[in-house]
């Protein structure tokens, strides 16, 4: 009974570090495609920012 006890412990366990794992490279995926679009909206919104202050 123990043994069968721990043995499910030890699969949510599993389950739990694969369902992060994924999480994680689908977050990495992510960022590795929208990456570059987000970084230039924000070049583009400091560019206007800069030209409103200036006149």
């Amino acid at each position: 009974m123990i043994n069968l006890r721990k043995n499910r412990q030890g699969q949510g366990l599993t389950e739990y570090v694969l369902l992060v794992l994924l999480i994680a490279i689908a977050v990495f995926g992510a960022i590795k495609i929208f990456g570059g679009k987000v970084k230039g909206g924000f070049e583009k919104a400091s560019e206007k920012i800069e030209e409103a202050q200036e006149e």
